[in-house]
């Protein structure tokens, strides 16, 4: 047997004007890796090819890799990335007998709506029957197109994503365990009219904990895999918002039950996917009054509207703007987004002061208000070409890449200015450039919920600031086209479930 293994992967945030090209799939490099490259990047790494690639080799399976394209999110992908990914994915389908997918579940790109749905009707179109096993993130807008055209699906059960090669296995195993006969998966997926807020979908926190609990439980107790998405309230796509997908055993009627157990439990408690916002003066009072209590580490401060890893600029300025003009000392902020001003630290040199207008050179078209660049006068401490392993259960084993990157000392603010997005999830980003994080009294972060993986532990406390950007928790911001509607919480949907939304079972 020979087992192809690809990865097109991209969260999309439709109002994100960070462009998606192939370069950006490409980690810097001219085109994604494939064949060998791909094998020695991601064998034995946290992630999704880190695990399919671990259960063909203990199963003794041959496989290759005929694309690995996994892109930061961003705006929709372009044209010529999709055609290019996925054209190597589909020759591969013809040239196997089973296909393992790392794919995302919320990629829009210029022609389609759902980007995997479609790849996955091309794949259709040249091998009808191939066995096919996708493993999709916790924020995947699923689609009817890719249900019924994967043979199965599972899902991430965590947030921070610290389970993607877990996934993969389970995936993987699933499928082999079906063409070998001892198990018949079917599915079932349904979803609900909500789109909960990001900032309230950890599965540290009520409600996605207990709910990710309960699909872990059914698994223990033997449905073959159970998934909760909660969907990528940034893309404004007709199926976007929270969905479950159940696979079990031959059996689809207690599929349908399960699938409708998690939707109702979930629509029970939408009140509790709402995020409440809190006016960023009234945050950087709040840090004040954290960083002078008793107790150790740093206070760490969000930046939560500007998150790449949510299809953010990395270059707005209003919470940077409002740190410096609150005076906090002993901090460390991670990352402003500028190649222009990484150049012009690089042309001032380590030890010398520079004077740059940083950020805000990505115009959010989606936004009434945008963000303005913030002229500061400071110190080169470092530079750097921006590259470190990670080493925190997230992605560990890969190389984390920032581009160009520099230090500049601004009052008593360590600012670190890259060239290249990536989000901070791993205390590796301020270690590589000469930062002990633990050491700071402050540390300010343009995350969302993944910094909790490498900066939780270390936090005497959190402060989540509303700054600017097009991963606003406040959806008035935002204008929403294409979402089927009514949906909550942009409409008043107060009745049971049922009655809004047909379920789509399988």
């Amino acid at each position: 047997m020979r087992v192809a293994i690809a990865m097109m992967s991209h969260e999309t945030n439709t109002f994100s004007p960070v462009p998606t090209d192939l370069a950006r799939f490409s980690g810097g490099a001219d085109v994604p890796p494939e064949g060998r490259a791909a094998v020695d990047i991601f064998r034995g790494t946290a992630s999704c090819l880190g695990g399919f690639i671990e259960v063909c080799e203990s199963r003794g399976i041959d496989y290759f890799i005929p694309v690995a394209a996994g892109a930061a999110p961003s705006g929709p992908v372009a044209r010529a990335a999709y055609e290019y990914v996925c054209e190597r994915i589909v020759r591969a389908a013809t040239m196997c007998d089973a296909l393992l997918l790392d794919l995302h579940g919320a990629m829009v790109t210029e022609d389609h709506e759902d980007g995997e749905g479609e790849l996955l009707a091309r794949i259709r179109q040249v091998a009808p029957d191939l066995p096919i096993a996708v493993s999709l993130d916790m924020h995947a807008n699923v689609t009817d197109a890719m249900v019924r055209r994967a043979t199965v699906i599972c899902g991430y059960h965590t947030y921070p994503h610290v389970d993607m090669d877990r996934t993969a296995v389970r995936a993987a195993n699933i499928l082999f365990d079906a063409m070998a006969g001892r198990v018949r998966p079917v599915m079932a997926w349904g979803h609900a009219p909500m789109l909960p807020h990001v900032m309230r979908q950890g599965t540290d926190d009520e409600p996605n904990r207990g709910l990710q609990a309960r699909v872990m439980e059914l698994e223990a107790q033997g449905t073959l895999a159970a998934s909760l998405f909660t969907g990528f309230p940034h893309a404004d796509i007709h199926d976007a918002g929270l969905s479950v997908v159940i696979v079990t055993d031959g059996d689809a009627p207690r599929a349908a039950e399960l699938r409708d157990e998690l939707l109702d439990r979930a629509w029970s408690q939408r009140a509790a996917f709402v995020y409440e916002v809190e006016p960023l003066a009234q945050s950087m009072e709040r840090a004040r009054r954290i960083a002078a209590e008793p107790g150790e580490g740093p206070v760490v401060l969000l930046d939560h509207y500007d998150n790449t890893a949510s299809g953010g600029t990395m270059d707005t300025t209003e919470v940077l703007a409002a740190v410096l003009e609150a005076g906090l000392e002993e901090a460390a902020f991670f990352a402003i987004y500028d190649p222009a001003a990484v150049a012009a630290m690089q042309a001032a040199g380590v030890g010398n002061e520079v004077t740059v207008a940083l950020g805000a050179r990505l115009h959010m078209p989606a936004l009434a208000e945008q963000s303005r660049p913030l002229t500061v006068t400071g110190r080169v401490r470092l530079l750097s070409e921006g590259r470190f392993p990670a080493t925190v259960a997230m992605s560990r084993g890969l190389t984390m890449n920032m581009g160009h990157a520099g230090v500049l000392r601004v009052g008593g603010l360590d600012l670190v200015v890259i060239s290249r997005h990536l989000e901070p999830f791993d205390p590796g980003c301020f270690r590589s450039l000469g930062i002990e994080p633990a050491h700071c009294r402050y540390l300010v972060l343009k995350s969302r919920i993944h910094y909790r993986v490498g900066f939780r532990a270390m936090a005497r406390g959190m402060v989540e600031c509303a700054g600017r950007g097009v991963c606003t928790s406040n959806y008035a911001e935002l204008v929403f086209e294409r979402v089927r509607r009514p949906i909550y919480p942009l409409d008043g949907v107060n009745a049971p479930r049922a009655e809004w939304e047909e379920r789509t079972p399988r």
